[in-house]
Parts: C-alpha cells; structure tokens; sequence
C-alpha cells in the first residue's frame, strides 16, 4: 500500500556578480549568477527542498548541509540525481513536480524546454517550470535576488515515512 504525499518549498539568494548564473539546470549566459555554498540554482533547490518534505526525508540543509566541503559548488541537477537515488532507497516513488522562478532575470521563456528535460532527466520524473517577476517589488523585483518556490508529489511506500 502506498499514499501520496505534497511537499512545498521555497528557496531564495541573492545575485552575486560575476559567477556563473545557473538557474532550473542549465547556465544563462551573461547573467549574473546567484551567492551560496552551491551553484546558487534556486529552482533546483526548492525542487530538492520541495521532493524532501513530501518525502519525509528532511530539508536540503540535512541533506546536503552548508558545512559539506564537498558540496561547494555542486551543481543543482548533481543534487537532483542524488535525491533521486535516496527517494528510491525508501522505496518511495516522485511523480511530479511543479517549479516557478521570481526574478526579473533570466528571462525562462525561451529556454522553459530545456531546463524541464534537464530537471526531469535528473531526477526520474517530470519537473515544469514556469516564471514570474514581482513587478519590480520587493529584493527579486529590484534585481538583488531571485527565488524559487516548488511543489512536489511523491508516492510514498507503506503509507508512512521513514
């Protein structure tokens, strides 16, 4: 027996200049890219985040913590594939998730495609992506930052979580 289970994420950063902006899995040339221990992909992170909590498997901070000296730098797909393999260790099962950006940059449309293969490949399941900006309100709206909410579904083995 098996239940499904939503989680909902958000992640946030602010854009740092000069390093690489990758953002839902892939790199936006001529951006600005965003601060953290990680690439700073807040689409990745709040999908991680997101599949995590529906999981019952904790948060991106207990999977892959700030104090990791191996995760600095680590791509936000390389983050997706590892969860995907702990999800399936639980005999648990992703079925969807649903990603959006806020932020005035990149601009997501003509690249939505892409960043939904690549998001999608790594973790085992379909990822969409859409975007929105805040009409210039706010840190995302002032081009300090961007954000990223996501909502996952997961089947979840056993109806309970481990």
């Amino acid at each position: 027996m098996s239940e499904l289970r939503v989680g909902t994420a958000f992640d946030a950063h602010q854009i740092e200049a000069g390093k690489e902006c990758w953002i839902a899995g892939i790199l936006h040339e001529g951006q600005d890219g965003c601060e953290g221990h990680s690439d700073g992909d807040v689409v990745s992170h709040a999908v991680v985040d997101a599949v995590l909590s529906a999981a019952g498997l904790g948060d991106l901070g207990s999977f892959v913590g700030v104090d990791r000296p191996e995760y600095g730098g680590v791509k936000g797909v390389e983050l997706l594939r590892e969860l995907r393999e702990l999800v399936a260790r639980h005999g648990h099962r992703v079925v969807n998730v649903s990603a959006q950006l806020v932020g005035q940059t990149p601009k997501m449309s003509p690249v939505r495609e892409e960043a939904e293969r690549v998001l999608s490949e790594a973790l085992g399941a379909p990822v969409s992506v859409s975007a929105t900006t805040t009409d210039h309100m706010g840190f995302t709206g002032e081009g300090k930052g961007r954000a990223a909410i996501a909502t996952a579904l997961v089947e979840v083995s056993g109806g309970s979580v481990d």
